[in-house]
């Protein structure tokens, strides 16, 4: 069993696989799916610290991309009107978008309510592009203290 995770671990700790795992995580992570990303930049980080950078980079773009992902299913989404109508939740969220606009996108890193925050604001339609900067500002810095967190505790 070592052997397996030795061999795992120097997988993991080749960039191209290891940048790879992380951008998928990253990316399915800002999707509805309840998964997170931290975990797989840890390991990257932990493996090979020469990675800081990168690392950084590609959880921000591929966590930024499925949050354009979301937008653009939320956008889609016109039978969740009926239930965003009748919700007073929901309901909350679109006055609350409406009133703030894409920079509520910086919110898109927060867990449980930055995923549909995504999806509300492509069912809003509100701009595309300032969303996707907005989410990916926030994100980056998320991930940045995270990788902060990671450094200071090691």
């Amino acid at each position: 069993m070592d052997a397996w995770i030795e061999s795992v671990k120097a997988v993991l700790a080749l960039p191209g696989y290891g940048l790879g795992s992380l951008f998928a995580a990253s990316f399915l992570s800002a999707t509805l799916l309840p998964l997170g990303s931290e975990a797989v930049l840890y390991g990257v980080l932990k493996l090979n610290p020469s990675l800081l950078w990168p690392a950084l980079l590609t959880a921000t773009v591929g966590n930024t991309l499925g949050g354009a992902v979301t937008w653009w299913m939320g956008r889609g989404a016109e039978e969740v009107y009926e239930r965003v109508a009748t919700s007073p939740h929901h309901g909350g969220a679109k006055r609350w978008l409406t009133r703030f606009g894409p920079p509520a996108c910086l919110l898109a890193w927060v867990p449980i309510v930055g995923d549909p925050l995504c999806a509300v604001a492509g069912w809003l339609r509100l701009p595309f592009w300032p969303c996707v900067f907005y989410m990916a500002v926030g994100k980056f810095l998320r991930y940045l203290t995270v990788i902060t967190m990671f450094l200071g505790g090691s």
